[in-house]
């Protein structure tokens, strides 16, 4: 084994366990030290792989998203026809939905509550847009066929109009402010609605957690003018 495929091979286990150890203690609190003594080594050896505890969290954040990305990305793909873009936000949807639960602690890392002391690079942005891009893509598709949105379509005031600026510049097609604002709805509502599920918040007040997510995004797809 090559000294390149050995670095490889340990900082995999290095993060494979950082990763249970997620289940475990949670990322405030994940620890090099004890890492370093699960994958059997001295723990002065372990910081020639991640610096600190914060560059191990990037490289787990970072891992996260592209495992969700990739999912994400795998589930619009499969939908074989193309312009059938209810199927495909649904795909999307159910993508992360599954992602999430098959991952809640990884899940929790992205999008749970900030760790303290700890600021994510910019080195993550890429792997996090994997999402958010797969989502503009199909509003981008949507204002191209010129969807009608679900009545009733509210005014948009100058103040929101403002807002949107930081979104305009990830566009490649110009995007009115009602569409933009409507799928910005549907984007929160996805995450918030999973995390609701996820962290305990819906636990008896849902009965049958597959069927209400089914109901809501279904909701969306049709107040995104994508179904009917």
């Amino acid at each position: 084994m090559s000294r390149a495929e050995n670095r490889l091979e340990i900082t995999r286990a290095i993060q494979g366990t950082a990763r249970r150890h997620l289940a475990d203690v949670g990322p405030a609190a994940l620890s090099l030290r004890a890492i370093a003594r699960e994958v059997g080594m001295v723990s002065s050896a372990v910081y020639r792989y991640f610096a600190s505890r914060d560059e191990l969290l990037t490289a787990l954040i970072i891992e996260a998203y592209d495992e969700l990305g990739a999912a994400v990305e795998a589930a619009d793909a499969g939908v074989r026809r193309r312009g059938d873009l209810a199927k495909r936000f649904l795909a999307v949807c159910h993508a992360v939905h599954e992602w999430a639960r098959a991952h809640p602690h990884e899940y929790a890392l992205l999008y749970g509550s900030p760790v303290p002391g700890y600021a994510a690079p910019d080195t993550t942005v890429p792997s996090a847009a994997r999402i958010t891009g797969a989502i503009l893509r199909l509003a981008q598709e949507s204002e191209r066929a010129g969807h009608p949105l679900g009545a009733p379509v509210r005014t948009v005031s100058t103040q929101e109009r403002r807002a949107l600026g930081g979104v305009r510049p990830a566009l490649d097609v110009t995007m009115s402010d009602d569409r933009m604002v409507r799928w910005l709805m549907a984007w929160q509502t996805l995450f918030g609605h999973v995390s609701l599920e996820l962290f305990g918040h819906m636990h008896r007040g849902i009965l049958d957690y597959d069927a209400h997510f089914q109901q809501v995004t279904e909701q969306l797809a049709a107040d995104l003018g994508l179904s009917g």
